[in-house]
């Protein structure tokens, strides 16, 4: 199958910390999702695991993309093995592999093959600049730039279902719009057939080229979906979405027949469910329904299958759906964890994907449908590393200041215990609206590796729990959710084998901004991790990357507008209160992210070190909002245990009193 779903952007800043440990981020039209419920990883251990350092960690390689080739023998697939991320080809019948790039500097992730050769789409950006180009790797090896130009970002969507065509959205005209261009898949002459002239966000297209969805948002609580018939005289968007209130609408894929179009909508209650536009009538009717928000919803090219994902309590419960039988696809017995990354021959008879446990880091697999036999084609831990000695979260809930019920991942090191009592971190996740989900992430491993427990905060604002809880903070932000974080501390102080005295905050972007509110706004912790967080609101609203304009609304709703909230925001960043900070600090960044200006990371830490305190500063001038280079990842993870060996577990005095703001 040629991978076409693409995830608009759901949270401006979400964090990178993820994608730093996992990378799947990157990886285009990738969803996470959880095959089984059980719990990953060996039973509770009596004595202490084996330590492993960040590099034995981070041999660990990192894999992602899963498109199929016209003869079905073959993925596409993405890897780090060398250290950067580069392209190869996987087989689907032995599992042996070919390395197709050998890219030293820029991370290389896979998109796709052409649907009738073995030519391959993939995107790169420079640095971590997220102005990502769409590149063909063509079968004599010759890279060939689909969208050359300065300061563009492209994003590619998919092929027609006949090959003959592929379409890709660019900001070339004008760096706040997407446009959709139509490419001859032989010789790569392009035609725009879209104009954006109304600041829309594409999202979907249909197989036959004829119908294009887009999304617009109109602040952070609602949203439309207008439609447009590419193949009229006069082609422009018409709105199927016609509400009142605050109701969120998104596209999700259009039906195999490109009768329909299937979208989700929270407008019957807490969570999105599925619906069906009928573009010919012009009807709504349900679709699917479930307990928790539908996450995704796509078919294979074929239209044979359809994958939906749940997200139900930071796991998603996947199901493929066989339409020629009307009934799930019964799989083999297979390892737990996350599959994501669903991908299908153009015959039927195979199906690509990855599982990802916490204990276990995402492996590609292929099923035989017609054998119905799954079997893994790579091994990604370290081969060092016992799995046993690596610890599976608990989901977990504690109460808030005001009572509400906070949802959480926790990880108990395995050598913790009443007697050996351990450090705490509160780990908390980016966003405004992220979530800290289930999945390996070497960073938290390593640390609860070497003694740290984890608890991963899922505070107020957070995706995933309904659509009250996820407003709960808006323009409340450094203030309720931080309270959150707060109580946070107060639930691991109950538990009998946390060291009181030792919790720590630590976050990236939107996390690492609470890491610092809390550090300025309270003195409650021992110390701080700061990964590319915002610590001026002021100046990051006002410098968005221009190619977030259709967001821009919906951000300012949830954060403030720094031209009528500027009190506000001035009064909630961290910057503007550093006198307060008297605890270590160790911050991180990239020099070319172009969500959290290094600037960010720069005056925190100068304003820091006029306190006479301790700050560590780690900055990477080849990264940019996450850390896709595995030594930058090693140098991360190593900072990171130093820091809180230095300043946490062989510190012996408790919190020092911070001024109130």
């Amino acid at each position: 199958m040629k991978l076409h779903r693409l995830t608009v952007l759901s949270s401006l800043l979400a964090s990178a910390l993820i994608m730093a440990a996992c990378s799947s981020e990157q990886a285009p039209a990738e969803q996470a999702s959880t095959v089984s419920t059980e719990k990953t990883g060996a039973a509770e251990q009596t004595k202490a695991p084996s330590q492993y350092d960040a590099k034995t960690f981070y041999e660990t390689v990192t894999y992602g993309g899963s498109s199929i080739n016209h003869t079905g023998d073959a993925v596409l697939q993405h890897s780090d093995e060398t250290g950067v991320f580069n392209l190869y080809k996987v087989s689907l019948v032995d599992g042996s592999r070919s390395q197709l790039t050998k890219s030293t500097e820029e991370s290389l992730f896979a998109v796709s093959f052409f649907p009738q050769d073995d030519r391959v789409l993939y995107s790169a950006d420079k640095g971590g600049n997220e102005l990502d180009h769409l590149y063909v790797l063509e079968l004599d090896g010759n890279v060939k730039d689909l969208t050359p130009g300065e300061n563009l970002k492209a994003m590619f969507n998919r092929f027609s279902v006949d090959g003959k065509y592929f379409y890709v959205y660019t900001n070339e005209r004008d760096p706040k719009f997407f446009d959709v261009y139509r490419y001859d898949s032989k010789t790569y002459a392009r035609e725009m057939i879209y104009q954006n002239k109304d600041g829309l966000q594409p999202t979907a297209l249909s197989s036959d080229g004829r119908w294009l969805a887009l999304s617009k948002s109109n602040n952070n609580a609602d949203s439309d979906i207008l439609i447009v018939d590419l193949q009229s005289k006069t082609p422009s968007p018409t709105l199927i979405s016609k509400h009142e209130g605050f109701i969120q609408y998104s596209p999700e894929s259009f039906t195999p027949d490109n009768q329909s179009l299937i979208y989700t909508t929270d407008a019957e209650g807490e969570f999105f469910q599925a619906y069906q536009f009928d573009l010919n009538t012009a009807a709504h009717k349900p679709y699917l329904s479930a307990d928790w928000d539908i996450s995704f919803i796509y078919f294979s090219d074929d239209g044979r299958f359809r994958v939906h994902g749940i997200n139900a309590d930071a796991s998603t419960q996947i199901t493929i759906y066989d339409m020629k039988v009307s009934q799930p696809l019964n799989l083999p017995a297979m390892p737990a964890g996350d599959m994501r990354g669903v991908s299908f021959s153009d015959d039927g008879k195979r199906m690509a994907f990855y599982l990802n446990g916490d204990t276990s880091p995402s492996n590609l697999y292929v099923y035989d449908l017609e054998k119905n036999d799954v079997r893994r084609l790579t091994n990604a831990l370290s081969a060092a590393i016992d799995e046993s000695d690596l610890v599976a979260s608990e989901v977990v809930r504690y109460d808030s200041t005001d009572k509400l019920k906070i949802p959480a991942l926790q990880f108990k090191p395995h050598q913790a215990s009443a007697d050996k009592k351990v450090p705490g971190i509160i780990y908390i996740h980016g966003g405004p609206g992220g979530q800290t989900r289930k999945g390996y992430n070497p960073i938290i491993q390593h640390l609860v590796n070497h003694g740290y427990a984890v608890l991963g905060v899922n505070n107020r604002g957070s995706s995933g729990y309904g659509k009250t809880f996820f407003h709960l903070d808006d323009k409340k932000h450094g203030e309720k959710d931080l309270e959150d974080i707060v109580a946070a501390k107060t639930y691991l102080q109950s538990l009998p084998w946390i060291d009181d005295d030792k919790i720590v905050v630590m976050g990236g972007s939107y996390g690492g901004y609470l890491t610092m509110a809390a550090l300025a706004f309270t003195n409650e912790f021992q110390a701080g991790i700061n990964i590319f967080g915002v610590t001026n609101w002021l100046r990051t609203l006002e410098s968005i990357p221009p190619w977030w304009a259709s967001f821009r609304d919906s951000l300012y709703a949830e954060m403030g507008d720094p031209a009528t909230d500027k009190e506000r925001l001035h009064r909630i960043s961290p910057l503007f209160h550093a006198k307060n900070v008297k605890v270590p600090v160790l911050v991180v960044q990239g020099a070319n992210d172009p969500r959290v200006l290094q600037v960010e990371s720069d005056e925190i830490v100068a304003a820091i070190k006029e306190n006479g305190v301790p700050v560590e500063y780690v900055l990477f001038p080849d990264e940019g909002h996450g850390f896709s280079k595995k030594a930058n990842r090693i140098a991360a993870a190593e900072a990171y245990l130093k820091f809180l060996d230095t300043h946490v577990r062989h510190a012996s005095s408790a919190p020092q009193q911070a001024a109130q703001n």
